[in-house]
This record gives C-alpha cells, structure tokens and sequence, in this order.
C-alpha cells in the first residue's frame, strides 16, 4: 500500500526543507522571544493547519498537474527556485520579510485566536510552503498505488517536522533573547538563512 523507499527519503529531505529559515519559522523565532513558547504554541495551532491544506492540495491535486501540464510544472520550479534565490539575496542584504528585525519592540496578542489567525495566514501566504509542496511532494509520491494511505503518511510526517522545526525556532528565539537583539548577531544569522535559502532555490529548480 505504501512505497516505503519514497517515504523514507522524503523524511531528510524535508527535515531540511522545514528547518531552513523562512517566513514561519522566523515567526516562531520572534514570538519565542516576544511572549515565550506555550504562547507561540497556539500559533503553532493556525500554521499547522495552513501546512496541513497546502500539503492535502499538493498531494491531491499533484499527480495531475504533472501528468497534464508538463511543461507549466517546469516552468514553475524554475520560477520558485528563482524566487527562493531572490529571498536569499534579500536575506544577505537584510531585506525582506524573511529577514530578521529584531529590536525588543515586538508585541504580539496573546489572545489563542488572535495568535492561530496569524499562524495560518502566514502559512498560506508563504510563497516558500506552496512552492516546495506543489513542486516537490508529488515527486514523492507513487500514483500507481492507493493514494488515500500515501496521503495520510506524507501529511503526518509533514506536520509532525514542521511542529518540531517549530519548536526548535521558538525554544531557540526564548533562549537566545539576549543574543539575537544584537545588530551584528541578527546579521549573521540573516546571511548564514540567506547562503542556505538561495541553495535550496537552485536545488528546486534543478530538481
């Protein structure tokens, strides 16, 4: 029922993919720091539920977009490769959404709704999370067998990743509070995600 070969490579594979700095993951970092990591916990809830749609889409509706539209598959791993490399240009140079901007300043509602929304938009709206997924998680897929149990194991172990990477951002942000409001740290940080963010874009678009 499941191509175990498929599945155990895609474990690593998107263990680096979820871990490397994005759009979620600098929002865990900074809410760790902001309001600790039970309260970042609920808007864990809300991406995870984003991740959680995007990842039912790409494995659904995948295999057909591939089989269809060959050509306009490329077209859109060069294009998301492209845009991952431009972000991590943004990042060396401490641009851009994904860079960090951390001053002390921060103050994030603690309000369990509140906090889920923002996880979930920034999950949806995060062009990095439906790259990669429409991209890539159907290549990890085996269309000649029963889908629904396929499914059901690529999206636990996505969520179950992205829950611990998300973890790691906030427990790390809590910790190194001190560390991170420092400009030349935060710098450092912006362009060591950056070197790793414009790797996986050429990895994307070469894959």
């Amino acid at each position: 029922m499941l191509d175990f070969t498929l599945l155990y490579f895609f474990i690593p594979v998107f263990f680096i993919i979820s871990i490397t700095p994005g759009l979620c993951m600098t929002l865990s970092l900074t809410m760790g720091m902001a309001i600790g990591i039970k309260n970042t916990m609920k808007m864990m809830v809300g991406e995870l539920t984003g991740v959680l749609l995007i990842s039912i889409t790409a494995v659904v509706g995948g295999g057909s977009i591939i089989a269809n539209y060959p050509n306009a598959f490329e077209i859109f791993k060069y294009l998301g490769g492209g845009y991952l490399f431009y972000v991590g240009i943004q990042m060396w140079r401490n641009l851009g959404k994904m860079s960090l901007n951390i001053d002390g300043s921060h103050s994030f509602s603690q309000n369990g709704l509140e906090l889920a929304t923002q996880g979930f938009i920034t999950a949806i709206a995060n062009p990095k999370g439906w790259a990669f997924f429409l991209a890539m998680v159907p290549s990890f897929m085996n269309y000649d067998k029963p889908l629904m149990p396929q499914m059901f194991a690529m999206v636990l172990i996505i969520l179950i990743i992205e829950f611990i990477s998300l973890m790691i951002y906030a427990t790390g942000g809590k910790a190194l509070n001190q560390l991170l409001t420092k400009t030349g740290n935060v710098q450092l940080i912006n362009r060591v995600a950056g070197t790793l963010m414009m790797l996986v874009g050429v990895w994307l678009a070469l894959s």
